[in-house]
Formats: structure tokens, C-alpha cells, sequence
């Protein structure tokens, strides 16, 4: 090869490697133009999801006021505070405190939505007896029970547990949830919430009920956000399907989880596990 052959070749090189520079400067300016405009667009969903949070708590907040003064005014009716109602009267009153109740349970959903999204949502445990907490849940739904007729509200008696260790309030907004869905899906029969030792260390909570029944294929997706099932039933109530989905996060941030089980045309069974003691973020990092 003559010196005139490389000298050229080595001219063409030279002008090859100039132009993939180029390219690569180019590519190079195309990327960082994206990366930043990545970056714009994401300040801006954060910025949207931070407006959405504080909207849903702001008026999560001002309809509890409202909500709260309903049930203690259908409360106070019902007892006979001015006089004792009729029948009927009685039948409007309790139509007006399971309204209440339930958009209350919709914004407690929403509430809860907003503070999770937000990282604001926190535990706090304490030692509580289980029968206490069945006591409460109880009273909180002799109201719907009654109302309805048609439905039994069974509270079995759990066997011998000790004392437990969680958020009892967590817990009972877990059992509140699969109570009141199971109330809703039941025409008729009977909605059984029970309690048992479960493995080592842990008590299974169960809510079964004999109402509709959910498709096999939908059980997957039931703790999910926004979903709900499709029947007509569900097309006459009122829910933000966010319920279970709360369901699930709040037995995760317990140590548990929860699970379902159910047949078409016979009925349901909801359950949440969790440890009888829940271990503090240090024992559990010791452990």
C-alpha cells in the first residue's frame, strides 16, 4: 500500500470517527433534553399527587363534622331522648343512621386513602382484651342489624386467647369492613364473625356470612383498589371499593394479611391474620 492509499484511508477514518462523535453528541443532547423533561413531568404528578391528598383529607375532615352530628341526633331518637317513636318513625330513623353510617365508613375509606399516599399513616398498639373489641363491634352494628330484619349478626365466643398486642383500632376497621360488606351481599341468613388460634403465635379472625357469593375470578383482585363485585346487588349500594384494599394495607402494616374464600349462591368467608403480639420495628429488626 503507497503512503498517498494511507494517508487517505486514514483521512476517510478520521472523518468517520468525526461524524459518529457528532452522532453520539447529538444522541447524547437528545437524552439529557429527556431526562429533563422526565424530571419536569414527574415534579408535576407529585405535585398533582400532593394536591390530590390534601383535597381528599380537607374534605374527608369537614364531612365528618356534619356526619358525626347525624349519628348522635339519629342516636338520641332512637333511645327516646324526646319521646318514644312510633314504628314507623322508628324505621325513618334507623334508614337515616345507616346512611350516615355508611358515608361515613366511605369517608373514613377516603381519609385513610389520603394519609396513605401521603406516608402519613402510622400504627399504635396497645394490650386489649379480644372480647372488648367484639363488644364494641357489636354495638356499633345492632343499628344496621336491627334495621334490616332479615339478617342475624353472630358473634361466637372465641376460645381461651390471651391478651393481644396490635392497634385494636386497625383492627377493628379490618372487621368493620368485612362486616359491613358482608351485611350488605347477605338477603337473608346469617353474618358469623369468629376468632381462633392460628399456627404459632398468631389468631385468625373470620367473617362468614350465607349471602350472594363472589365468581372465582374475581377473588384475586378483590383487595385491589377501586374494585368491586359485579352484581346487581352491588348496582343498589353505595361504596368507594376501596374497603378491602384498606383491608389488605392495614394488615400488612399489623404483620398479618388477609385472605377470602367463597362459593356462588352460598356465601363468603373473610379472614385476616395476625401475630398475638405485634413486634416493635426493634424487635423486629433484632429478630
Amino acid at each position: 500500500m503507497s503512503v498517498l492509499d494511507a494517508d487517505m484511508q486514514l483521512q476517510q477514518l478520521r472523518e468517520e470517527n468525526e461524524a459518529l462523535r457528532a452522532e453520539l453528541e447529538e444522541t447524547n443532547q437528545g437524552v439529557l433534553a429527556l431526562y429533563a423533561e422526565l424530571d419536569q413531568q414527574a415534579e408535576q404528578l407529585k405535585e398533582v399527587s400532593e394536591l390530590k391528598s390534601r383535597f381528599l383529607s380537607y374534605m374527608s375532615h369537614e364531612f365528618r363534622t356534619p356526619l358525626g352530628s347525624i349519628l348522635s341526633m339519629t342516636r338520641l331518637l332512637e333511645e327516646g331522648m324526646d319521646g318514644q317513636l312510633n314504628d314507623e318513625q322508628l324505621k325513618q330513623v334507623r334508614f337515616i343512621s345507616t346512611g350516615a353510617m355508611e358515608l361515613r365508613d366511605m369517608v373514613d375509606d377516603l381519609l385513610d386513602l389520603a394519609k396513605i399516599e401521603a406516608g402519613r399513616i402510622s400504627i399504635s398498639p396497645g394490650w386489649f382484651d379480644l372480647m372488648d373489641l367484639f363488644s364494641a363491634l357489636r354495638g356499633m352494628f345492632r343499628p344496621l342489624v336491627e334495621g334490616a330484619g332479615n339478617v342475624d349478626l353472630i358473634f361466637e365466643d372465641p376460645p381461651p386467647l390471651p391478651m393481644l398486642y396490635t392497634d385494636d383500632k386497625k383492627l377493628a376497621q379490618i372487621l368493620r369492613n368485612f362486616i359491613s360488606n358482608a351485611l350488605k351481599f347477605t338477603p337473608r341468613g346469617h353474618v358469623r364473625v369468629s376468632a381462633r388460634p392460628e399456627g404459632d403465635g398468631h389468631v385468625r379472625f373470620s367473617v362468614r356470612d350465607t349471602g350472594i357469593g363472589i365468581p372465582e375470578h374475581m377473588l384475586g383482585a378483590l383487595f385491589e383498589d377501586f374494585i368491586q363485585v359485579d352484581s346487581p346487588l352491588q348496582k343498589r349500594l353505595r361504596g368507594t371499593g376501596l374497603g378491602l384494599a384498606l383491608c389488605r394495607r392495614f394488615a400488612q402494616l399489623l404483620g398479618g394479611e388477609v385472605g377470602v374464600e367463597s362459593v356462588v349462591g352460598e356465601g363468603s368467608e373473610f379472614h385476616v391474620t395476625l401475630p398475638i403480639k405485634l413486634q416493635s420495628e426493634t424487635e423486629h429488626d433484632r429478630s
